[in-house]
């Protein structure tokens, strides 16, 4: 299947299209053959300063933006959300060109995009202060208020999807954005920016500045005029990050960023089951997931039938071309990323956990399943972020041994525990430090549930009501009345 066309390369300010300041431009590689695909228009502090001018003026008192009912601002959302649904097909494809992904999975990227949006298309109304009984001849209430101009930089392994998780909130709350998808990964933010202008939002009210993190990015998060940025990828860029904003303007940050997920297996549970979700949980997309059960702890009763099951299971795994259905694993998403996965990969064998398949090169980006057993605490395998498909089997003994070990990791984003005994499962889930646990399933999630992370896997949350929380300020109103009564 070729790829789809590319329609958009430019600068995305004030509802037009334009050409960078500067006139560069960065090439946009696709991962299947490592082809250039097309010329970006690339972004600086020059583009991102008319940007975030463009959404200071759309976000004044008395403009359209700002005069909007929340029902209007809602509806807008809705029809943003239909017209990613119409264009479905495309956008699918287009993500795979320049992501890797199974097109099967970029399909599921853009449903739950269209779902996001319509979830807080829906809550735009109902996002308001309360009165309160304070003592004295007083009338007391609170107003949420959008915060103001809202960066976004979004990371290229869901690039579709987490643009929806920004943007969704940060609408329906009133803000104005200007938004950095990653360099690796422009092409369905700047289809989007398309439609946002085909679903009438007022000019300047979504920016979209393709760039690279150190100038575009970098810009963004030490913005004067910037009052929020909301960031996901890996912990190292967000500390940059959080520095940036306390050396500007102490604007508000939300982090969603890397993880080291326990998946913890207890022998009572149902062997066949747990080894097909485990696999899911971190060969899914390449194992370029956040929240990927990356530290597969299993107790001693069925660790050595749970390794050989797993073996058999990842060998048979097809990596190949992401158009091709039965293709289970495409490549990885860059050279750079493509280089650190061979690295440790390299490191878990010289540390001494057991290779028990793949961990070589098949063709270009892809990198065949790989599974290391008689992995230990200690190893580089064990506490670095691979970010690819590279699942560690470690052995436990008891509930107490497994949690210490689950939480013996500085990051906190997700845990599983695969049991058929409810208490066992429920004190993993109260004893674990992270900010998602799944019971007898891996990375279930949807528009409704808040997703983030304890520790240095981030703060704030993304999805549910509490995305909400991150994008608007509490204004307290006291009025002097004549004489109270209840």
């Amino acid at each position: 299947m070729a790829a789809p066309e590319v329609r958009f390369t430019q600068i995305f300010i004030n509802n037009e299209f334009v050409n960078s300041v500067s006139g560069k431009t960065f090439p946009c590689i696709n991962p299947i053959n490592q082809k250039k695909v097309t010329d970006i228009q690339e972004g600086d502090k020059a583009d991102v300063d008319k940007a975030v001018q463009a959404a200071r003026d759309a976000f004044k008192l008395g403009s359209p933006w700002r005069r909007m009912d929340a029902a209007a601002r809602g509806r807008l959302l809705m029809k943003l959300a239909d017209l990613v649904e119409r264009d479905a097909d495309y956008i699918s494809k287009l993500e795979t060109s320049d992501n890797g992904m199974l097109v099967k999975n970029a399909a599921g990227c853009v449903e739950m995009a269209v779902s996001v949006l319509r979830y807080y298309g829906g809550y735009a109304d109902k996002i308001h202060g309360k009165t309160i009984p304070i003592d004295g001849d007083f009338f007391c209430y609170t107003r949420h208020e959008p915060i103001g101009v809202c960066g976004a930089i979004i990371p290229w392994n869901f690039p579709i999807e987490m643009a929806s998780w920004k943007m969704g909130p940060a609408l329906a709350c009133g803000n104005t954005m200007v938004i950095k998808p990653a360099e690796q990964t422009p092409l369905t933010a700047l289809y989007l920016a398309s439609l946002v202008k085909e679903a009438g939002f007022p000019p300047g009210v979504v920016n979209f500045v393709p760039g690279y993190g150190p100038t575009a990015g970098a810009a963004i998060s030490e913005h004067m005029n910037v009052d929020k940025v909301a960031f996901t990828g890996s912990t190292e860029i967000g500390k940059i990050i959080q520095q940036a904003a306390g050396k500007s303007n102490l604007k508000r940050v939300s982090l969603e960023m890397g993880g080291k997920s326990p998946n913890i297996v207890f022998a009572d549970c149902d062997l066949d089951y747990a080894v097909e979700e485990a696999h899911e949980a971190l060969f899914f997309n390449m194992g370029e997931c956040c929240c990927a059960g990356s530290r597969t702890y299993v107790q001693e009763g069925i660790y050595d039938e749970f390794v050989k099951k797993s073996v058999e299971r990842a060998k048979t795994r097809v990596v190949g071309n992401p158009y091709d259905d039965k293709t289970e694993n495409g490549p990885q998403i860059d050279q750079e990323q493509f280089d650190k996965i061979m690295e440790l990969i390299e490191a878990g064998k010289k540390e001494g956990a057991k290779l028990q398949c793949g961990g070589k090169q098949k063709d270009g980006w892809f990198i065949e399943s790989t599974v290391f057993s008689d992995v230990t605490d200690n190893m580089r395998i064990a506490r670095e972020e691979i970010f690819g498909p590279v699942q560690t089997i470690f052995k436990f003994k008891t509930l107490e041994e497994v949690i210490e070990r689950a939480n013996d990791t500085q990051y906190g984003l997700a845990a599983a525990v695969f049991s058929k005994d409810i208490d066992k499962a429920l004190t993993i889930s109260n004893s674990v430090r992270a900010g998602t646990v799944w019971i007898n399933n891996y990375n279930m999630s949807s528009a409704q549930t808040p997703f983030g992370g304890y520790k240095m896997s981030g703060n704030g949350r993304e999805l549910g009501e509490a995305a909400l929380h991150e994008y608007y300020e509490v204004k307290t109103v006291i009025v002097k009345i004549p004489q109270k009564n209840s």
